[in-house]
């Protein structure tokens, strides 16, 4: 059974938010795969992009650094070289200095590190849920997808929990800083230049670079030695020590991106639940679907859309030269659909193996820091509700975020039925 339904004419403006309002247009990466799987794109914004497409395309060149640096921006959007230099996190950035930030950040999200945490994501997991199915009818991303992520990132960083929900409305506000439900500043409506040395052209950004420095004065005060935050504090091997600037982008990236790529596969796992029947059976019934359910529930809900890089040289692929300078643009989603290297890719397989997504940003240098965690959120979250209900369904017309950056699902109502 299909769970999601293609509704683009094939030609959609991937430069467009608009398009991606209905989820992706999937008709149309569909035909960009089949017919011209390195396609230029217009953007009437700015400079125009390459689009990569096939699965196996972007593996390549997301290993091939050398040729497609993150050096000069990750979203599609032009931006200056002061306005880069002040933005920048480490996913912007090429060895060295990607490596030397990497390094000091890694060990703080090591899967032996993220698996302590097990107890802790559980016994949230049971207060989220209880509280939810206390009611038969609720919006699961809102009761559900969004409390996890947002309240075990209170626990990583040792946040306060008053703090939390203006945190993680701040990291929407980043992120999702072309959709009005998420911010004031809708980046594509309106003038943001004043905006412009903000992490994603965002207000957001200024207020929380001000919170990140509060914490990271406070914890260095009182000689705070817990957490994770602490052990991104510390000196490496070779002494290095993460700046403020660093601190202050990466502490943005993890409100913003640890929180949503979760919250919005959580959300896609659960519409995939009440439309394909067959996966509630097997989360029943199967126990050993937990070892291969995190990939297929994330690689389902591709929550980054796409990356983009900037090619250092004259290259080919399939007969379209990429000149130096050029943005190139590898479409997560449509890579984690493309029928040559998924069988049934537009169907959810929670025994789906192997299971080679993009996901997470797979076989390059800036593979995603949080996927122990995210996977780890994923498998507890669903084997929770597996033990709770027989059935689910939903219960009304369930929206995407308008973005074609970070992909989800933002409201979906649902009914249920408890054990």
């Amino acid at each position: 059974m299909t769970v999601w339904i293609a509704q683009d004419d094939g030609h959609s403006d991937l430069s467009s938010h608009d398009s991606f309002t209905d989820g992706f247009p999937l008709n149309t990466f569909a035909r960009m795969r089949r017919d011209d799987p390195v396609s230029w794109c217009d953007y009437a914004d700015g400079k125009g992009f390459w689009s990569i497409t096939r699965h196996d395309d972007i593996m390549a060149l997301n290993r091939d650094s050398a040729w497609m640096s993150s050096a000069q921006g990750i979203r599609m959007e032009d931006q200056t070289y002061e306005e880069y230099l002040a933005r920048r996190t480490f996913q912007e950035t090429d060895a060295p200095d990607h490596t030397r930030v990497r390094r000091l950040v890694a060990k703080a999200f090591s899967q032996p590190v993220v698996m302590q945490f097990e107890n802790q994501i559980r016994e949230l997991c049971v207060d989220i849920l209880d509280k939810a199915f206390a009611s038969k009818e609720f919006d699961a991303v809102q009761d559900i997808a969004r409390q996890l992520p947002m309240r075990m990132l209170g626990q990583i960083m040792g946040t306060p929990d008053e703090d939390l929900n203006w945190l993680v409305e701040k990291g929407d506000a980043l992120m999702a800083n072309s959709d009005s439900d998420f911010t004031s500043t809708v980046v594509d409506k309106m003038d943001t230049e004043a905006y412009r040395f903000m992490p994603f052209r965002s207000p957001a950004g200024a207020e929380l670079f001000d919170y990140a420095e509060r914490m990271m004065a406070e914890r260095k005060s009182r000689g705070d030695e817990s957490g994770i935050l602490n052990m991104m504090l510390q000196p490496d091997a070779e002494g290095n020590v993460i700046s403020e600037s660093e601190f202050k982008n990466f502490f943005c990236l993890l409100v913003a991106a640890g929180n949503d790529t979760t919250r919005y596969s959580i959300a896609a796992g659960i519409h995939a639940l009440a439309h394909q029947p067959s996966l509630l059976h097997d989360i029943h019934n199967d126990p050993n679907i937990w070892s291969t359910l995190p990939d297929e529930v994330i690689r389902w809900a591709s929550p980054a859309t796409y990356f983009r890089r900037t090619a250092t040289r004259d290259g080919e692929m399939h007969g379209k030269t990429i000149q130096k300078g050029d943005k190139v643009l590898f479409w997560f989603a449509s890579g984690n659909r493309d029928e040559n290297a998924f069988q049934n890719p537009n169907t959810v397989d929670f025994r789906r193996t192997p299971n080679r997504h993009l996901a997470f940003g797979q076989g390059g240098a800036h593979v995603c820091l949080g996927i122990w965690l995210a996977k780890l959120e994923v498998r507890i979250v669903f084997q929770e509700i597996a033990k709770r209900i027989k059935s689910i369904e939903q219960a009304g017309p369930h929206a995407y975020v308008r973005s074609n950056f970070v992909g989800g699902i933002k409201r979906l109502p649902i009914r249920i039925e408890r054990n």
